[in-house]
């Protein structure tokens, strides 16, 4: 694998997500808001989470330079929550999207992740729209998104998905 850029803020590391990360990624997909908001993603063992990474994450990654992201935090080298750039199917454009363990919600860290997200998106990644896509339940998921920029455009659903979700977008302000 290459050997992408760590990316630093001013109390996180965010570090693509790699088969190092197989428990904290399992620890996260079944959080009880994971399953709720996200969805199940049949990931109930270590094997099933570095399998997981291997055919879903990494692909992504490797394809165009950018992912899901390990949210670390400095001071304790702590995995809090995942916060990433994420090329789904039936969206035009890049998704932004994070998720964070129960107890480090509500500290900041969603916002100091997807900020700098954002921020490589525009000015590094070469991206000139970000997504976001939220159920219509996930008051929280909404309010970051407005906090980081985006407006909400209209109700989708992606292929092979029946529920319905909220699309927010923002497009690259021109200097």
């Amino acid at each position: 694998m290459k050997n992408y850029p760590i990316l630093d803020t001013e109390r996180l590391i965010l570090k693509l997500t790699d088969l190092d990360d197989a428990s904290f990624i399992l620890e996260l997909f079944n959080t009880p808001k994971w399953k709720q908001f996200i969805g199940e993603r049949n990931v109930h063992s270590l094997e099933d989470a570095s399998e997981y990474i291997r055919e879903k994450m990494l692909p992504q990654s490797e394809r165009l330079g950018y992912g899901n992201y390990i949210v670390i935090r400095k001071e304790d080298g702590v995995k809090v929550g995942s916060c990433g750039l994420y090329d789904r199917e039936g969206l035009e454009g890049v998704d932004i999207g994070f998720a964070f363990l129960p107890s480090y919600e509500g500290k900041g860290y969603g916002y100091e992740a997807s900020q700098k997200i954002m921020e490589m998106a525009f000015t590094d990644f070469g991206i000139s729209k970000v997504s976001g896509i939220t159920v219509k339940e996930n008051v929280a998921s909404q309010g970051l998104l407005k906090k980081l920029g985006l407006n909400f455009n209209k109700y989708v659903r992606l292929p092979n998905d029946d529920e319905e979700l909220m699309l927010f977008s923002v497009e690259k302000k021109e200097d």
